[in-house]
């Protein structure tokens, strides 16, 4: 178990955030928290903690999670110098589990290690990233990408059909998905998003049709787990999907 002063900059509703939320809870790690306001977020944030985020194309990252870690606890606006500043929560994933190698987040063996590595990088170019295309931009018949991606990701799966992404333990795989299953789940049973709302049923028959029972037994178990229970609220992502398409429809136009 690490001793490092750690803090953690989040959103409570934030999909990415809410990855090392669940992290940092399997772990039992011992950090402070700040929440940060995405729409409303303070200038200390991008000059102190993330600020390569500004030169980010195409545009600007300087949005959670992010983290502090090392040097003497302070408050969270005011960092130390001796802390390291860190962002991107697919990083910050790999180094809770590193800092809490007990946790099981990943596995001792290198096998099983590149397998959620690979896993990890499959849920974000199959699955997440198609979920923002769909829910956030109204792409066209992206529904259709979510069911391919979630159908290659099933067959990723444990043949037993038991456990999680990589054997029978939660790991960082796992932490990546979930927020991101979540929040789609919430798309297409609540028909929110910029998107056709007929598009939402039809992802929903598609993902309740019986090809895809593996991968739904595993994401029932999968927000079933503690550590993403504590930390996943449905109500709290259907406001945040409503405010995240009120903000895009104000910036560039309903899609409806």
């Amino acid at each position: 178990m690490s001793n490092l002063q750690l803090t953690f900059y989040g959103y409570k509703t934030s999909a990415h955030a809410l990855r090392v939320a669940i992290a940092l809870t399997h772990a039992q790690a011992q950090y402070t928290y700040q929440d940060i306001d995405l729409i409303n977020q303070p200038e200390w944030f991008a000059a102190k903690i993330n600020p390569a985020g500004k030169a980010c194309p195409p545009s600007p990252r300087n949005h959670v999670p992010a983290i502090t870690i090392g040097g003497p606890p302070v408050p969270p606006d005011e960092p130390s110098p001796e802390s390291t500043k860190l962002a991107e929560s697919i990083v910050i994933l790999e180094l809770i589990a590193d800092l809490y190698p007990s946790s099981g987040l990943m596995p001792a063996d290198p096998i099983q290690r590149a397998k959620v590595r690979f896993f990890t990088q499959m849920q974000a170019d199959l699955f997440s990233s198609k979920y923002v295309a769909w829910f956030m931009f109204g792409k066209k018949d992206g529904w259709k990408d979510m069911v391919e991606g979630a159908r290659n990701l099933q067959a990723l799966l444990p043949e037993s059909g038991d456990g999680y992404a990589v054997g029978n333990e939660l790991t960082i795989a796992d932490c990546a998905l979930a927020p991101f299953w979540g929040r789609t789940r919430v798309c297409f049973e609540q028909g929110i998003g910029r998107i056709d709302p007929e598009e939402a049923k039809l992802l929903k028959e598609a993902m309740d049709a019986p090809e895809m029972e593996k991968f739904r037994a595993y994401a029932d178990r999968l927000m079933a787990h503690p550590s993403v229970k504590e930390n996943w609220d449905d109500e709290g992502a259907v406001e945040r999907s409503k405010t995240i398409v009120a903000t895009l429809n104000r910036r560039f136009g309903s899609k409806r």
